[in-house]
């Protein structure tokens, strides 16, 4: 039960977002999840600023999952989300933030897990 909110900066065309949300889609199996559950939401050109100057190209993700995962499997999520956005949007790795949300409590369809 994964969640992935992207802040982008730049302006992302509906290929470029659904792009994105199948390269997350493939990226989220760092963490033991697939895409099956995967929830995405792409807003882009939101205003970012880093160290007090606006970031022309600039990413911030959170990702929520239900349970938890190890430290690894973290930073090779996080290498893999900048490495998306550097591919696909030219946004640097040093102008992106990913963050991690673990969760106990999540529900879908009526009842919770």
């Amino acid at each position: 039960m994964p969640f992935i909110d992207a802040r982008l900066t730049v302006p992302a065309t509906p290929e470029q977002k659904e792009q994105l949300k199948s390269a997350f889609g493939q990226a989220v199996t760092a963490l033991h999840k697939s895409e099956t559950y995967l929830m995405v939401q792409i807003a882009d050109e939101c205003d970012l600023w880093m160290g007090g100057r606006r970031l022309d190209k600039g990413a911030y993700l959170a990702v929520s999952l239900f349970g938890s995962a190890a430290p690894a499997d973290y930073e090779t999520m996080t290498a893999r989300l900048c490495q998306i956005l550097a591919d696909q949007l030219g946004i640097p790795g040093d102008a992106v933030y990913v963050t991690y949300h673990p969760v106990s409590d999540w529900g879908w369809n009526g009842a919770n897990f």
